[in-house]
């Protein structure tokens, strides 16, 4: 049934069939917009989205201010996702490509945000009469100092320049494959298959940059081989690690190939580059600015582009080597969260196994030899079969991955290489109404939700000494409701709306067992 947003459509955007709509606008730029009809769209994002769209006219100033150059900066198009709805700034969900020119904002401060997903050899019927042991395991990994991720200088350098292959290049560390629970940390949980075969099973392993000189600090933090409150954290907002299984085939070959069986516990983690990504946003904040011309006003929506001229080269190579530097780090962060998840399992059924099915990025950019650069802000690729090779990926095209709101089921799909969609899909169900705005919801919606589902936060609400703190309780519950189902778009026509598009195809349906989020009692 649609919601009344739905059946009211913002008059400003055109529908052209069940899958999508246009957005005239005064800038010129071709905007498309992937949605059905009962996949609301907020009016505040199409506000925003217009404010964005004013950065062509940006261009046009900056290519009078900057004489010789060989291409005319430009938007050449945007699409948007069903997920679109308001950020900070650049609505979440765009798709922008630009010729000539690059646009930090239209990535953001999370960089390489993304998903992972494992498929492990465990049942859910073997942990569901185990889920209060498994909530205090993985409650003391993730958020009470039990996640012991040790890493040297060597390590976090080769991590942060080369991605998963520079931080496993020499293996797992000595001692990290016995003794107790916490001997060796997450390292524990690393097995032969994480070590090779990687090509496929992720989007990018990762994306090598000649140095990581700004993030010097962290590399040499506490001499030797060293641990910090940075790599395997979660983050904030909607992240999240989850534990779920295949409650639904739709597509039973390619389930097969990517290892997927009904019943099987599957591992999703939603996270990206936490304060290193915040650090190389801004370092492209300060590169954009010092190449600013003087001639040429602050832009109005205070977006500033980069052109991929020789002029701004230097400090455009400074910022794409600290972008470089955070995607990496993502990689590294849900690659330690992913062995988190296994280790707790593994207190509840002993040795496992867990393959990843695809690990796909967010918030990225993608410069090309033709002088375009693709933006992603809260959008994943959906590329399709085609390959030379005989990889599942070749075969049945990119595994897309999208999370149901807390609670609610998630998806995997096959991607179609849409060149409409800009070869790109949602990254989630999207928000239908603003944090702040959810977080006064009903106290007897968010009991029954409680009542039906385990959430495992920092905080454990149900400790006799927790609960009889009045004022932490009720901050906890305000803080849980900014992440309820309610304030998300349903799950179930925004992958209908991929499907009838052509931008992607189900494969599976994931039921959530429990998950993990830091946005309440932090």
């Amino acid at each position: 049934m649609p919601t009344p947003a739905a059946k009211r459509p913002d008059p400003r955007l055109v529908r052209v069939d069940d899958s999508w709509l246009t957005l005239p606008n005064p800038s010129g730029v071709p905007v498309d917009i992937c949605a059905g009809p009962d996949v609301p769209i907020e009016s505040v994002a199409i506000d925003e989205l217009l404010t964005v769209l004013e950065t062509a006219d940006t261009l046009r100033s900056l290519a009078r201010a900057t004489p010789g150059l060989d291409t005319e900066p430009r938007i050449d198009r945007v699409v948007c996702t069903p997920d679109f709805h308001k950020g900070a700034g650049i609505p979440i969900g765009t798709v922008l490509r630009t010729t000539g020119a690059l646009i930090p904002q239209a990535v953001g401060n999370d960089i390489n945000c993304g998903m992972r997903v494992e498929a492990t050899s465990v049942t859910v019927d073997q942990i569901r009469p185990h889920l209060d042991r498994l909530e205090r395991r993985l409650r003391h990994l993730f958020f009470e100092g039990g996640r012991r991720i040790g890493l040297t200088a060597r390590q976090r350098e080769g991590l942060l320049r080369e991605g998963l292959p520079g931080l496993l290049a020499e293996g797992v560390p000595a001692g990290s494959t016995a003794g107790s629970a916490d001997s060796g940390g997450a390292w524990r949980q690393v097995g032969p298959d994480d070590l090779t075969e990687l090509d496929g099973r992720l989007h990018s392993t990762g994306y090598p940059v000649p140095s990581a000189e700004g993030f010097r600090d962290w590399i040499t933090s506490g001499g030797g081989t060293s641990y910090d409150s940075i790599i395997g954290s979660v983050g904030g907002g909607n992240h999240f690690a989850e534990l779920q299984y295949v409650s639904a085939v739709h597509d039973g070959a390619a389930a097969y190939a990517w290892g997927l069986a009904p019943g099987q516990v599957v591992l999703m983690v939603h996270s990206g580059s936490l304060s290193l990504g915040h650090q190389a946003n801004a370092t492209g904040r300060d590169q954009a600015k010092a190449a600013w011309p003087r001639a040429v006003p602050t832009p109005r929506n205070r977006i500033l582009p980069m052109l991929l001229d020789e002029a701004s080269a230097p400090g455009r190579q400074r910022y794409l080597t600290a972008f470089g530097n955070a995607a990496n780090f993502a990689l590294g962060n849900r690659f330690f969260l992913a062995l988190m998840l296994r280790a707790g399992l593994a207190e509840i059924v002993g040795e496992l196994r867990s393959r990843q099915v695809y690990d796909a990025p967010h918030n990225l950019m993608w410069p090309d030899s033709d002088g375009t650069v693709l933006h992603r802000k809260g959008a994943t690729p959906a590329g399709g079969a085609g390959g030379a090779g005989q990889r599942p990926i070749d075969l049945y095209g990119e595994p897309v991955i999208v999370p149901g709101s807390m609670g609610a089921p998630s998806y995997l799909l096959r991607g179609l290489g849409n060149t409409r969609a800009l070869t790109s899909a949602c990254h989630g169900a999207g928000r239908s109404i603003p944090r702040g705005t959810a977080a006064r919801g009903g106290d007897a919606e968010l009991d029954a939700f409680l009542r039906e589902f385990r959430v495992v936060t920092p905080l454990d609400h149900r400790d006799p000494a927790v609960a009889a703190r009045r004022d932490i309780i009720d901050a906890w519950r305000r803080d849980l409701k900014q992440e309820a189902p309610w304030a998300y778009k349903e799950v179930g026509p925004v992958v209908d709306s991929l499907r009838r598009a052509e931008v992607a195809e189900p494969v599976v349906e994931l039921r959530p067992i429990l998950r993990l989020t830091p946005r309440a009692g932090t």
